[in-house]
């Protein structure tokens, strides 16, 4: 068992825990929405989304987006999972990541979809 993202305490006032799948599902959201320069000792982890806030919706901001996302998965990550694919589908002012992949411990494939809204 793992520590659950974002961390919070359980019905038994304990350290919530996450299963094996579920982390590697946190472990994602964490690449995903982590901007480069926020962990002191990690400065270029994360995929870096945040700092496409304010750029136009697009099909080459969604291009862009998902380059970024696999490349920053294949970084942190491989050592976990294999990114089959990554479709992201800019909607206004959010943004809907989805993300398929096989674990590598056991080889099953999972499918995780997140989504962020950027508003003011």
């Amino acid at each position: 068992m793992q520590i659950d993202h974002p961390f919070h305490v359980d019905e038994r006032q304990r350290t919530a825990e996450a299963g094996d799948e579920d982390h590697v599902r946190d472990l994602i959201e964490q690449v995903l929405f982590t901007n480069p320069g926020e962990r002191v000792n990690r400065p270029d982890f994360g995929a870096g989304l945040d700092q496409l806030l304010f750029g136009p919706s697009s099909p080459e901001m969604a291009s862009t987006v998902q380059s970024m996302v696999q490349g920053a998965l294949q970084q942190w990550l491989a050592d976990r999972l294999r990114v089959e694919a990554v479709e992201i589908v800019p909607d206004g002012s959010t943004l809907r990541i989805t993300v398929q992949y096989t674990l590598l411990r056991n080889l099953e494939r999972r499918r995780a979809a997140f989504q962020r809204s950027f508003g003011l």
